[in-house]
């Protein structure tokens, strides 16, 4: 029998691509979600003629915001691991390029992007460093970075509403996701967010960091050395 976090990793794709639907209403449409990808893109800033890679794309809420960076010379391409939520990417964009892959492996050669990012994925990924690093080699020197993530917030006066979060994630995780984890899962993710963007400043130049939603998003973006 596989060990219960490799079964963990192959019922993920499944229970995003049960919920796709209801999935892509939240990512398009939840309170204040366009706002923060809003943000992502603008930190990411590529530029005309860029090719951006973004891991974990799911429905590509984010491709249009990129496309219009980019401009018709550009390219973006999304890397998800869960078929139904790229299924209904593509169907709202056939001529978009969506990819079926492990957002820690995504089938791109090292430099083989001008950018990437990612949105709300760090917090799933057992080694968010390490794909962090991984995502910096797509790019190489010179190459953007950006991330955008939630967390619990530290921020006086909002710390009340964490409780309330900590149920949102929790009805968010996969099926057998906090059985599988000795933390909690938000505390599991506060950590693992709390990772991938030390890392992306560690590792990038003229990083631009920064809360908003009360302190529960993370932006963070800069030029990998």
């Amino acid at each position: 029998m596989a060990p219960l976090g490799d079964r963990l990793r192959l019922d993920a794709p499944e229970f995003y691509t049960a919920f796709a639907g209801l999935y892509d209403v939240l990512a398009r449409h939840g309170p204040g979600v366009g706002r923060l990808r809003d943000a992502m893109v603008d930190a990411l800033a590529p530029d005309p003629c860029d090719t951006v890679v973004e891991l974990g794309c799911g429905t590509g809420a984010n491709h249009g915001r990129v496309r219009d960076r980019v401009g018709p010379a550009g390219r973006y391409v999304g890397v998800d691991f869960s078929p139904g939520v790229l299924a209904v990417a593509r169907e709202r964009d056939p001529q978009g390029s969506f990819v079926r892959a492990d957002a820690t492996r995504p089938p791109v050669r090292p430099g083989g992007a001008d950018a990437c990012c990612a949105a709300f994925v760090s917090g799933m990924l057992p080694d968010p460093a390490a794909a962090v690093r991984t995502w910096a080699d797509l790019v190489g020197p010179g190459g953007r970075l950006a991330l955008l993530d939630l967390a619990r917030t530290t921020r006086p006066g909002w710390r009340a509403l964490n409780p309330g979060f900590r149920l949102f994630v929790r009805a968010g995780s996969p099926p057998g996701t906090a059985a599988a984890l000795r933390r909690s899962p938000t505390a599991v993710l506060d950590r693992r967010v709390a990772a991938a963007h030390r890392e992306l400043r560690e590792g990038c130049t003229d990083v631009t960091a920064g809360t908003l939603a009360g302190g529960f998003a993370r932006v963070s973006a800069g030029t990998v050395r």
